[in-house]
Parts: C-alpha cells; structure tokens; sequence
C-alpha cells in the first residue's frame, strides 16, 4: 500500500506528465497560428508581465505590419505558452525535491528526476533562444525535439510508477528493436520539426506522387542549409521552392521506415502480458498519424489538424517510451529503483 508521501509523488509526477503533453500540443498551436512572435522579446511582453500593459506597443506594431507577427490574439497565446512552461518547471523542482528528501521512501534514487530539472532548464533557454533569434529553423527545430525529449524522460518518470502486468522475459529479446524503433522515430520528429518550421508542409500538394512525380526537382543543400533565417538561405536569398519540396518529400519517405519499424513492433507485442494495451495504442496512433498527415496536404494544413498531427508524434513518444521500459524489466518485478 503506498504511503502518502509516495501517493503525493505520483500524483504530482503524473500531473507533470499531463501538463507536458499539453505544453507540446499547445506550443505546436503557438508556431502554427505564427504566435511564435507575438510577444518579441523575453521573458515578458514588451518588458510587462502580460500583453495587458503591452498594450500601447502592440497597438503600435499592429498599426505599421498589419499582417505582421504581433496582435494581441498572437501575445496572448505566446505568453500563455510561457506561463505554462513556467508552471511546468516549478512542478519539475518539486518532483526534485521530493525525489531527493525522501528517495528512501520512494524507493528509488533521484537521478532521473535530476535529469529532467536540467532537461527542462535547457527547453527553456531554446524556449527564449526561439524568441531571440526571430524564429530561426534551427532554433525552432531543437527546442521541439528537446520538448518530445523532455516528454520522454517525464513519461519514463511517469511509467516506472504505474503497474502493470508482468511482462514475459523472451519480450527483451525485442529491446533492440525498441531502441532503435525509438531513435528512428526522433529521426523523423526532427524532420517533422524541420518541415513545421520552415512552412513546407504543403510544398507537396499530391499523394504518393509530389507534383505528379516520383521523384521532383529538389535542392537538397539548401533546404538542409542549417544557419540561416527563416525563409532564407545562408546567402540571404529567398529559399526556392525545390528547397522546400526537398524538406517535405524526406519527412514524407522517411515515415514509411517509421510505419515499418514501429508497425512490425506494435503488432509483435500485442501479443505479451503487460505489453499489449500499449501495443495496440502504437498501432493505433501510428493510423491516425497517416490519416492526419494525408488530411494536412489533401485539405491545405488546416488548423486543427495540423495540431492533432503534432499531437500524433506526442503520443508516438510516449507509448515507445513506455514499451521501451517495460521491454527492458521483461521477466522483472513491475517497478523496480532506477
């Protein structure tokens, strides 16, 4: 039976766990309603702590770049982001905290908690570096990588304090394949990550042709070109549009060994005691990730379900994540210190 201190950790852990994946599900709203810049400094507003005493400068941005990144709307949701992210690392100090005071009742050491603390710390400087920078791609990219990375470590937290049944011991002999269905689907959110934010997601407008072929023109030094600003080229050009159908095809082709890797594992596992929920969620998940890709190009990446397309590459991680442990305590007790 737990103790109260070990039922106020878990709660608070799984809380955590829940306002990450709804920090991520919102910052993706934040860069795809272009809000990334509605506040354009950091940490506050104009130097306020919200955009109500920003009003006056607001005002004025809006009145020169009517069409510009800065409105009231885009202040509003871009400092909710960062109010969020506030909240979520004062929680993350807490679960230190509790993790090292009592780490004899919990029964586990702090490390990992430890390592989400510094985790979080490094999103937010990204966080401020996103700002800073004015939405630089490479910026934009590692701060939503480490944020899906930051989710990770949390739902590895998370998991480790949830039951479950025991799992067989022959399920470790798919360990390898976890590991690498789990760094080949991070491959694929940092292209996913490059796609968002260099605004290539309808530089292909047909399927599973782009542009009616197979293979089109494409520059791929360019749309790779790391260093450099949004919509730019290193050399200040304008980037071209082969760029950017070189961005989107890569993202679109490299998904096929993401749904063959994680498809093969999710069907293989569903067969194991305390496996198998989290193994049909993978197949699940990896379903609605293609039917919302396909809708993003077939209806010109509306709103919501551009969201839910982010929100797909969440739920990837989390579900891998947590096979990725139960995998590894195969023939285990279900909670074991790590």
């Amino acid at each position: 039976m737990l103790t109260a201190i070990q039922a106020r950790y878990r709660k608070l852990v799984f809380l955590t766990w829940f306002l990450t994946l709804d920090l991520i599900m919102f910052g993706a709203f934040v860069r795809l309603t272009d809000s990334g810049l509605g506040c354009p400094d950091w940490p506050g507003c104009y130097g306020h702590l919200s955009p109500l005493g920003a009003s006056g400068h607001i005002e004025q941005a809006l009145e020169s770049m009517p069409y510009g990144p800065v409105s009231a709307g885009k202040a509003w949701i871009e400092m909710i982001h960062r109010y969020a992210g506030t909240l979520l690392g004062m929680m993350i100090i807490g679960i230190v905290y509790m993790a090292w005071r009592h780490r004899r009742v919990l029964g586990q050491t702090p490390r990992l908690a430890s390592v989400v603390l510094v985790a979080v710390c490094i999103q937010g400087a990204f966080g401020a570096w996103t700002v800073t920078h004015r939405l630089m791609p490479l910026v934009v990219s590692v701060h939503l990588v480490l944020g899906m990375s930051l989710l990770a470590l949390i739902t590895w937290l998370a998991a480790r304090e949830k039951p479950h049944d025991p799992v067989p011991a022959a399920a470790r002999h798919y360990l390898p394949w976890m590991v690498i269905g789990l760094i080949t689907l991070f491959v694929q959110l940092a292209l996913g990550g490059w796609v968002s934010t260099n605004y290539a997601a309808l530089a292909c407008m047909d399927f599973p042709t782009c542009h009616g072929q197979w293979m089109p023109p494409m520059d791929f030094s360019a749309g790779y070109s790391l260093v450099r600003g949004l919509g730019l080229l290193p050399s200040g050009d304008m980037i071209s549009q082969e760029a950017l159908t070189a961005i989107h095809w890569t993202h679109r082709n490299f998904a096929l060994l993401v749904f063959a890797i994680l498809g093969v594992l999710g069907w293989r596992l569903r067969h194991f005691s305390g496996l198998a929920g989290p193994a049909r969620l993978l197949l699940v998940l990896l379903a609605a990730q293609l039917l919302t890709g396909l809708t993003t190009i077939f209806f010109q990446w509306p709103l919501v379900i551009a969201v839910l397309h982010n929100g797909g590459a969440a739920g990837l991680t989390l579900v891998c994540v947590t096979l990725l442990l139960r995998v590894s305590r195969a023939g285990k007790a279900s909670k074991i210190p790590l």
